[in-house]
């Protein structure tokens, strides 16, 4: 389980695989210079409601990874979290869709 941690104050558990997704879709915005909000289902060992920040790119963001390798990359799944992301409402995080062969690994076979 790695952690998102926000302006030094908020730390929040992610899957590493959701992080990694996560820091590629966050990472694009922040270099355009953009601001949005990002949205999640809390787990249910906290309440099971809905958290948002407002993710400003002169607020630090740290990706801690719990393992030592790059998860694989399923670009479908990247581009659905860009589509919330760049939506009014902001950067939802929304279940991995299923994909099949080279899709899967970021373009590459294993």
């Amino acid at each position: 389980m790695g952690k998102l941690t926000y302006d030094s104050t908020l730390g929040v558990d992610f899957d590493d695989r959701v992080l990694a997704h996560l820091q590629l879709v966050i990472g694009a915005k922040l270099r355009r210079g953009e601001s949005f909000y990002f949205s999640w289902r809390d787990d249910p060992s906290i309440g099971n409601g809905r958290s948002t920040l407002w993710i400003h790119p002169r607020i630090s963001l740290v990706f801690k990874y719990a393992g030592g390798r790059q998860p694989s990359i399923n670009r479908t799944w990247v581009d659905a979290l860009m589509a919330t992301a760049n939506s009014p409402g902001g950067l939802v995080l929304v279940p991995e869709p299923e994909t099949r062969g080279a899709e899967a690994n970021g373009g590459h076979e294993s």
